[in-house]
């Protein structure tokens, strides 16, 4: 019988240099998009995929990100005095409950499958997701509730994926597919970063997984990898090597790259245009400002 997710790794000990100088004094999971700091859109869609255990890979300077989660007594009261129960309700959102969330610290920056390492004592042996805060996703069904729908059915490990142009390939762990079964792929191998020329496919690995707990007891034995880190993507092409399903996930939905100015523009463009109280104004301003553009060619 497969075992039900129930824990999540959120590996935020980066330092979030290409935001600076704004994330000298806040953690860039704390940075918002639109009125919710990314760190808020990855618990919720955490929750509604049915995570209950949320595992945050921390570093120094991220106190900010911890006092997030905590009840905030003084501004539910003024809330309550102002009778503002919508945003009383949305504070209370917030607040994550004692014993549901942990906190370890990634001393030294040696990659995203080191972070998760970091968190191999709390994972054990259960099956576990892994959220990237700096992809955000947008989606009618959130990603990750998508995916746990997926591994009930296959189990294994899932990783989500889509399809990018052959010179972005570079940037993304790439999947070389065994069998196309439409949202499903069946991965044969991995590779990190590949060269355009060296790409198995366009299908590329984003940040979001579900894996089993062998990846934990692969990255103890894990070597440096590309860019001189510990790679995630080895240790789960090592899964394959094992004999172990891994899968690729055509998830449905639009996804932001909050880790970069340009993307982080565009997601807020886009939730800001989705959002209805929003909407009217904002699309006058943006149709005024590219006539002006247009106008000044």
């Amino acid at each position: 019988m497969k075992r039900k997710v129930t824990k999540a790794v959120f590996p935020v000990a980066g330092l979030g240099t290409r935001f600076l100088p704004a994330t000298k004094s806040i953690p860039k999971e704390i940075m918002t998009l639109v009125d919710r700091p990314l760190i808020q859109y990855a618990i919720d869609e955490a929750r509604a995929a049915g995570i209950t255990e949320f595992i945050f890979v921390t570093a120094r300077g991220k106190s900010a990100l911890e006092d997030y989660f905590d009840e905030s007594p003084e501004l539910e009261t003024s809330l309550k005095k102002g009778n503002k129960t919508a945003l009383l309700e949305t504070l209370r959102n917030t607040y994550m409950d004692s014993g549901t969330i942990a906190y370890v610290r990634q001393n030294r920056a040696l990659g995203l499958g080191h972070a998760v390492w970091c968190a191999r004592r709390l994972v054990g042996d259960e099956p576990f997701a892994v959220i990237l805060t700096d992809d955000v996703i947008a989606a009618e069904k959130p990603c990750l509730q998508q995916m746990a729908e997926a591994y009930a059915e296959t189990g294994g490990n899932i990783v989500a994926a889509m399809e990018v142009a052959p010179e972005k390939a570079s940037a993304y762990g790439v999947l070389d597919v065994a069998e196309d079964m439409g949202s499903l792929v069946r991965v044969k191998g991995m590779v990190e970063k590949p060269k355009m020329e060296d790409a198995p496919s366009n299908l590329a690995v984003i940040g979001r997984y579900i894996l089993s707990p062998s990846v934990m007891q692969t990255l103890n034995r894990a070597k440096v990898g590309a860019g001189g880190e510990i790679q995630l993507t080895d240790a789960i092409a090592e899964e394959i090597t094992a004999g172990n399903p891994v899968y690729g996930f055509r998830f449905r939905g639009h996804r932001f790259d909050c880790g970069s100015k340009a993307g982080f523009l565009q997601a807020t463009v886009s939730f800001g245009l989705a959002r209805e109280e929003l909407r009217g104004e904002f699309e006058q301003y943006l149709h005024e400002t590219i006539a002006v553009l247009k106008a000044a060619q």
